[in-house]
């Protein structure tokens, strides 16, 4: 399909009035030959590979901007899982790889750099549980490097061992970043059924079954679909608001299957999916919760709020889909409290609870996102939250994930204060009942019955 001047002019209105952007770019790696026995062997190796293999990412990147005006705000690297890359070594701490990770991203100009991942969603190899240990240590000495384990699938069920093996870790990655408003667990995503072609964090990482080098993109695009429905009639009924919805994700799909399209040839990797989720910023008109305002909610999470996100996902995804061919990753919309300035608002007003959060994940992508909770939270509340939303991604066959950050030393009314496209995160109290026995019960929760698909 072709891609008009006149596509090209729409877009650069959009750019210029409504907050579209093209969120990231994002260049997988593949780091299966950089396994070595010695840890510091590995880690230059890790670091070389990346240095190397993506040092034309940035300046593309910019020259893309220029040439067609349109902002990519971040780019960024994801690698294999590094516990996937771990076995043949014989150390406990895997820090120095994501040092290394670090130190390349720095040096290439990156925002981000994810992948120091593991896949335990069935069972925990050595290699699993030395990454998983290294967590905390790792992020609190690392910048820019993101974390994500996989804890559950619709296929194999929840493993509820490493469930409550990483509400210790995320509790525990808080307290190591403490002195930086508790960043760490910020940058760290407990997932069921993760996706391999992923380009957001924190938790993108590069999949088995991907290329060397794979260019995926993701778009946003919040601001433009609010404007959009802002000038509909009042009147207007759902199915009017869904086709406005449904057009307009059309042309931000558009825009960027053109920035994908000329990164990877440009970049010389191939290209991969387009992520079409509308990911928030903390900017005034750039809200997800203003969308489900503009459509008629009172206020986001008031009574609706999950019916009109529903809605908003579905079509948005119509929309995408018609657009591109490579439409892949989460797609759909971000419901990140710190990054979204219509939730912020709506927790400060307590219209948006964490158990309403649960519920508009069953309908939209992905999970719990950047929500700080009180530092005081029990380990045993925290596996509990995580239980829940990776039952909800297992039973539905989609995926969703925990990203809750524990403000140590804070309780709720106080705030995190993060700054540039993270914002600040309100703390929200968490349901104080969650008790002792199923956290500690342990084992595998099975795989429901619409998992026999064969």
């Amino acid at each position: 399909m072709q891609i008009t001047p006149a596509e090209i002019a729409e877009t650069l209105a959009m750019v210029s009035k409504q907050h579209l952007d093209i969120r990231t770019i994002t260049l997988g790696l593949n780091l299966r030959g950089c396994t070595d026995a010695d840890i510091d062997v590995m880690a230059r190796k890790v670091y070389d590979r990346m240095t190397s293999a993506a040092e034309r990412l940035v300046p593309t990147a910019e020259q893309l901007e220029r040439e067609f005006g349109i902002p990519i705000v971040n780019k960024r690297i994801s690698v294999t899982p590094i516990a996937e890359i771990c076995a043949a070594t014989d150390a406990t701490d895997l820090t120095p790889i994501a040092q290394a990770m670090d130190r390349a991203g720095k040096e290439l100009g990156v925002d981000f750099v994810g992948g120091f991942s593991a896949l335990v969603h069935k069972g925990a190899s050595a290699a699993d549980v030395k990454l998983m240990d290294s967590i905390p240590h790792a992020l609190s000495v690392t910048d820019n490097v993101c974390s994500s384990v996989n804890v559950g699938s619709t296929r194999a069920g929840i493993n509820m061992d490493a469930v409550l093996k990483m509400a210790g870790i995320v509790k525990a990655t808080a307290e190591a970043t403490a002195d930086r408003q508790c960043i760490g667990a910020g940058k760290l995503v407990v997932f069921c059924n993760a996706v391999e072609d992923n380009p957001f964090m924190a938790g993108a990482f590069h999949g088995s079954g991907e290329a060397d080098a794979v260019v995926n993109v993701g778009v946003s695009g919040p601001g433009v679909v609010r404007a959009v429905l802002a000038d509909l009639p009042k009147d207007a009924d759902l199915t009017s608001v869904a086709e406005a919805i449904k057009a307009v994700a059309f042309k931000i799909t558009r825009a960027g299957e053109l920035m994908a399209r000329e990164a990877s040839r440009r970049l010389g990797a191939q290209q991969g999916i387009l992520d079409l989720s509308l990911a928030p910023t903390p900017a005034e008109g750039d809200s997800v919760a203003e969308i489900l305002e503009a459509i008629g909610v009172g206020t986001c999470g008031g009574p609706g709020t999950t019916a009109a996100l529903a809605m908003l996902n579905d079509a948005v995804k119509k929309g995408g889909v018609m657009a591109s061919s490579s439409v892949g990753g989460l797609s759909g919309a971000f419901i990140p409290v710190s990054e979204d300035a219509g939730m912020i608002r709506a927790a400060e007003a307590g219209a948006l609870s964490l158990e309403k959060l649960e519920a508009m994940t069953c309908v939209c992508s992905v999970g719990l996102d950047m929500i700080a909770i009180p530092g005081d939270t029990s380990v045993e509340a925290i596996c509990g939250i995580i239980a829940d939303e990776c039952a909800i991604g297992m039973i539905n066959n989609k995926t969703t994930a925990v990203r809750v950050i524990p403000a140590i030393g804070k309780t709720v009314g106080d705030r995190l204060e993060f700054g540039g496209l993270l914002g600040y995160a309100p703390v929200m109290p968490v349901n104080s009942h969650a008790g002792t026995t199923f956290a500690h019960r342990g084992g595998r929760m099975p795989a429901p019955l619409n998992s026999l698909k064969n």
